[in-house]
C-alpha cells in the first residue's frame, strides 16, 4: 500500500454500539435504506425513516408500528435528538445537508456510499450464537470485507462459539475470587479437550478444567505465575514460537492480539 493511499484513508475506531431506545434516523426509503432496520430493530433503536417514498418492506414496518415513517423529504432539524444518523440517499446535495447538520449536533453519522461524510461505517459482519465478528477494510473494499465474510463463516474456528456459556461462567468465577489471571493464560487454557467438553454439552466439566487451568491446579506446561505470563515461563507459548510456519510478524501480532482482547 503506498504512502499516499495511506495518507487519504480515514483510520475507524473499532466499536459496538447500544442503541436499546435510542432514536436512530434513517434518510431514505429506497431497499438500501429497508436493509439497515432489521439489523437496527434487534439492536432496540428507535427508528425514524423519513423519505417522499418507500419500499413495501419499509411499509410494512410502518404499519406493524416497528418504524416510524414520514412520508416528505428531510429538512433541516430532522436530526434533533438523533443518537445516528444513516443518510441513505443517491442525492450527494441532500447528503451534505445532512453532514453539516449531524456534524453541529454531534450526531453519528453514516452516509452510504459517501465515505468524506461519514462519521462512522458499518462493518460486514459474521454471527454465530451469541457470537458477532466485525470485519471492515475502512471503505477501502467492501468486496474484501464480503469474502472475508464468508471465509470466515465456513471456518471451524467459530466451534469456540459453543464453549461461550463455558467462558462466561469461568470469567464470573475469577472475578467473584477477584484474582488476576493474565489474558494470555486464557489462551493457553482454551484447549482442544475444553472445546470438546463444551462441544457435547458437559458445561461443569469444562467450567472446572478451565478454572484449574487459569487458577494454577493444572500447570501442564503454563507459566507458574497466574497474574503475569513471563516471557520464556510457558511451554505452551514456546512451543507456538517455535512454529515455523509463523513469520515474525504474525508471532508480533499474537502479541499484540492478547493485549487489545475486547468483549
Amino acid at each position: 500500500m503506498s504512502k499516499k493511499y495511506r495518507e487519504l484513508m480515514t483510520t475507524f475506531y473499532p466499536v459496538f454500539l447500544n442503541l436499546t431506545g435510542r432514536r436512530c434516523v434513517i434518510i431514505g426509503g429506497g431497499q438500501i435504506a429497508e436493509g439497515k432496520i432489521s439489523k437496527l430493530l434487534d439492536s432496540g433503536a428507535t427508528i425514524v425513516v423519513i423519505s417522499p417514498g418507500a419500499t413495501p418492506g419499509i411499509r410494512k414496518f410502518a404499519e406493524t408500528g416497528k418504524v416510524e415513517l414520514d412520508l416528505r423529504k428531510y429538512r433541516p432539524g430532522d436530526l434533533q435528538d438523533a443518537f445516528l444518523v444513516i443518510a441513505a440517499t443517491n442525492d450527494r446535495v441532500v447528503n451534505q445537508e445532512i453532514f453539516e447538520e449531524a456534524e453541529t449536533l454531534g450526531v453519528l453519522l453514516n452516509a452510504v456510499d459517501d465515505m468524506p461524510r461519514c462519521s462512522f461505517i458499518a462493518p460486514s459482519i459474521v454471527e454465530k450464537g451469541p457470537v458477532t465478528i466485525a470485519i471492515s477494510t475502512g471503505g477501502a473494499s467492501p468486496a474484501l470485507a464480503r469474502k472475508l465474510r464468508e471465509t470466515l463463516s465456513g471456518s471451524s474456528d467459530l466451534d469456540w462459539t459453543q464453549a461461550t456459556s463455558v467462558l462466561s461462567k469461568a470469567r464470573q468465577i475469577v472475578k467473584d475470587k477477584q484474582v488476576a489471571v493474565d489474558p494470555q493464560r486464557w489462551q493457553c487454557c482454551m484447549t482442544p479437550e475444553l472445546l470438546s467438553l463444551a462441544k457435547s454439552g458437559r458445561d461443569d466439566e469444562a467450567v472446572e478444567l478451565l478454572i484449574d487451568g487459569l487458577m494454577g491446579k493444572d500447570s501442564n506446561g503454563k507459566c507458574s505465575n497466574i497474574a503475569e505470563c513471563v516471557s520464556g515461563g510457558c511451554q505452551i507459548r514456546n512451543d507456538a514460537s517455535l512454529d515455523t510456519s509463523l513469520s515474525t510478524d504474525d508471532r508480533k501480532n499474537q502479541g499484540r492480539m492478547a493485549q487489545t482482547a475486547g468483549d
